[in-house]
């Protein structure tokens, strides 16, 4: 066994986001993602074949909907079913935003 700290080695990167799998089998896959100021593309839209659990550790982000949008603060939690289409509106422009999303 070997312990590690989700807040290890967070790298601000204004040029792309860092995805890390923790975790990962053929149920459940726990991933960190670190954002500096990313959003997702003009008319893309995440349309997923699993739930999504989302917590975010640190920073900010907007998380767009069809029909609305929900703003995430640190320690803010969304579920997000299967097939919902989404999308990433904002993070922090100044700070990381750091997520942990559980996808089952």
């Amino acid at each position: 066994m070997e312990k590690n700290n989700i807040y290890k080695n967070v790298f601000i990167n204004k040029e792309n986001e860092e995805f890390i799998d923790i975790l990962k089998n053929e149920n459940i896959r726990i991933e960190r993602i670190v954002s500096n100021g990313q959003s997702s593309a003009n008319n893309f839209w995440y349309d997923q074949d699993e739930n999504e659990f989302i917590l975010l550790l640190e920073g900010s982000a907007i998380i767009e909907f069809e029909d609305n949008e929900i703003t995430l603060q640190k320690g803010d939690y969304l579920e997000i079913k299967a097939k919902v289409r989404h999308r990433v509106k904002e993070t922090n422009k100044e700070n990381p935003t750091i997520w942990l999303a559980i996808f089952y």
